[in-house]
């Protein structure tokens, strides 16, 4: 590894206004990439964007509007292309707002998350894919722990990650029979010091949050060399998905144990 690997690749980071994207951007900004962020609020992108140029992005671009437009979604593709003129990287980190408190059956939350957190991933995905194929590049997938093991509080959520985990590991089955070369990075993270994460999860989750800027960057690092997958913190994911192929009663028992819930928390 090494950052002059990200020296004037053309970059598309999603969810770039707060947390982990926004400090993706500015990583990408200091190793002299081009970089594209994109998220709900055109205000919090532009303060983005002006970072990145002070850190020495080679260029830094916003385009703004929501991601349950699947129109929207293939728009922020062809930014890409007509202004970077080809693309190297797509990371997709959007989320969209969801509750932390316990299901409430409400099944048209489920569809929206679903459109956000899923399907805008794939109608992105679908339309770099020419670009990507021409300069062997790499799709970075951000993810969850709750995408890999059931969590309580987060059914909606969960549900979106492990819906990534399927759509993009089979993809890269494919990939890998059709020879196409493009890598497929998937993220699984444990609890971060985002501060939507820490707003919602904190006073009922009992582990400390990792931080975000050492996290953004071993997710770029592993989009770099071509992971598989990335696991940040690795003990806190790596080990726990280990123990939930030989003994997956005990690891929901020990989640069990991580949370308070004498009161349920807040929607």
């Amino acid at each position: 590894w090494s950052p002059e690997m990200l020296k004037g690749k053309r970059v598309i980071v999603t969810g770039a206004s707060t947390g982990i994207g926004e400090q993706m951007a500015y990583h990408l900004a200091r190793m002299g990439a081009h970089v594209l962020v994109t998220a709900r609020t055109e205000a919090k992108l532009q303060k983005v964007v002006e970072r990145c140029q002070e850190l020495g992005a080679s260029s830094a671009r916003l385009i703004s509007g929501s991601m349950e437009d699947m129109a929207f979604a293939k728009q922020v593709v062809e930014a890409a292309e007509a202004e970077l003129g080809g693309l190297d990287m797509l990371i997709l980190n959007h989320i969209g707002k969801s509750y932390f408190s316990y299901f409430d059956g409400d099944v048209r939350h489920i569809q929206k998350l679903l459109d956000i957190n899923f399907l805008s991933y794939v109608a992105m995905t679908v339309s770099a894919l020419p670009m990507l194929k021409q300069t062997g590049g790499s799709i970075v997938v951000v993810s969850s722990m709750a995408g890999k093991v059931g969590f309580p509080f987060t059914v909606p959520y969960s549900a979106t990650k492990f819906a990534l985990d399927g759509f993009f590991s089979s993809l890269r089955q494919e990939f890998s029979i059709q020879n196409v070369n493009v890598s497929i990075t998937l993220c699984i993270l444990s609890f971060i010091d985002t501060e939507s994460a820490v707003r919602a999860a904190a006073d009922v989750v009992q582990m400390s949050p990792a931080p975000k800027e050492e996290c953004a960057l071993e997710i770029i690092k592993g989009g770099a060399l071509r992971q598989r997958e990335v696991y940040y913190k690795y003990a806190l994911t790596k080990i726990p998905l280990l123990l939930r192929d030989w003994a997956a009663e005990l690891l929901d028992y020990l989640i069990r144990q991580h949370y308070r819930v004498e009161r349920p928390p807040a929607a």
